[in-house]
């Protein structure tokens, strides 16, 4: 039986180099054999050639919003309804897996029903196909180790989780910041574990520019980001790794070490994620960061004005 269903959205294999490292990524998951599927959801171009090559299922009927822009909600559907894994893997197509993944994973879901594992990424520019033969591990490793940067721990670009999970996802778009902060939210606001991976598990992410996005701009600048965080709920709901409750230490899903800066974000977001009283979040968030409060009833008022005028 297939352990973990990865499902993913490819940007579209027209620039030589994304589709690259895009291609290096899958065959790292496929090193995983009969104990991973992959999924390829989209209709960009190249994608059903690059399925085909592969020998991995594509889904190219994914809803879009107005922009064209693929739906994180419609993505997880087809993800849950098509995959036969127990567990269910989002990842971003610009990273590659070791072969600790699949094993934390196992140990992850023996130990706890309803989760969420997450984790930090190392950065590293590759710009060649990579050889899987034999030792492929080991080059990378060796890699990572030379010339790897360790990716702030803001989001996370892959998320495993059973299938009893997240069974609705609001319509992000994907691609754009803030559907992943939501995800550790959510995680939090449920009361399922977030597990944070990021000393078990090693992901590496292959940079890229952001050619392939509207003016070349950044995702965290796009319009769609600041809709992302409407749709969130707001920038309350905005988690980052530091929000895991848990961790994975030699196998062992444990509880992250209560230190001050952690004891004092727990306060902060015990309304929110345990009360489910967002006014009483608002106010404590507000006690936390007067300065940027004062700054969003700004904002808010000069859009109030706008609209008037």
């Amino acid at each position: 039986m297939t352990f973990l269903t990865i499902f993913t959205t490819p940007k579209p294999f027209t620039n030589p180099h994304i589709a690259t490292i895009q291609r290096n990524a899958i065959r790292s998951w496929l090193q995983f054999g009969k104990a991973v599927e992959v999924l390829l959801i989209g209709d960009e171009e190249g994608m059903g050639e690059t399925a085909a090559e592969f020998g991995v299922r594509w889904l190219p009927e994914v809803r879009r919003n107005s922009n064209g822009t693929p739906l994180v909600s419609s993505i997880f559907t087809l993800g849950r309804q098509t995959g036969k894994g127990e567990l269910l893997c989002y990842i971003n197509t610009d990273i590659l897996l070791m072969p600790d993944f699949v094993p934390v994973c196992r140990q992850v879901q023996a130990q706890q029903d309803r989760f969420l594992v997450v984790g930090q990424r190392w950065d590293v520019d590759i710009r060649q196909t990579l050889d899987f033969s034999d030792g492929w591990q080991e080059r990378l490793a060796r890699l990572v180790q030379q010339k790897g940067r360790r990716h702030p721990p803001g989001g996370s670009d892959y998320f495993v989780y059973p299938r009893a999970c997240f069974n609705h996802v609001p319509d992000f778009a994907i691609g754009r910041a803030g559907w992943d902060n939501w995800m550790l939210f959510e995680a939090r606001y449920r009361g399922w574990a977030l597990v944070e991976a990021s000393e078990a598990i090693c992901i590496v992410h292959q940079d890229h520019d952001y050619s392939h996005l509207p003016g070349g701009q950044p995702h965290y600048r796009l319009p769609e980001t600041a809709e992302n965080i409407r749709i969130a709920g707001g920038a309350r709901r905005v988690f980052t790794l530091f929000d895991a409750d848990y961790r994975v230490v030699d196998g062992v899903v444990r509880r992250q070490p209560l230190t001050w800066q952690k004891f004092w974000r727990e306060v902060e977001i015990f309304p929110l994620v345990r009360l489910h009283f967002a006014f009483l979040a608002t106010l404590v968030y507000a006690v936390y960061h007067p300065r940027r409060v004062y700054g969003e009833v700004r904002a808010w008022l000069k859009a109030r004005r706008r609209k008037k005028t």
